[in-house]
């Protein structure tokens, strides 16, 4: 199982990580609540998982430009 790290917004691969046994709480995913695990975390059919985060590019421009959250894909 890999673990993979993607920019929700660019899409830019921002880390992977290769483990069999990774608790969850090692990860901090079990904090999310239920919708937030929903919109952030997928699963794929060969047993990786997809956690979506938002890279530090995106995110200082959507500080210095907040009227971008307001589109569906802001950044791409």
């Amino acid at each position: 199982m890999a673990v993979n790290y993607v920019c929700r917004h660019c899409q830019m691969p921002l880390g992977s990580f290769e483990n069999e046994q990774v608790p969850e709480y090692k990860l901090g995913l079990h904090f999310l609540t239920p919708e937030e695990r929903k919109r952030i975390i997928s699963y794929n059919s060969n047993g990786d998982v997809t956690v979506r985060v938002i890279c530090d590019y995106c995110s200082q421009t959507l500080e210095s430009n907040p009227e971008l959250a307001l589109l569906s894909n802001p950044l791409q």
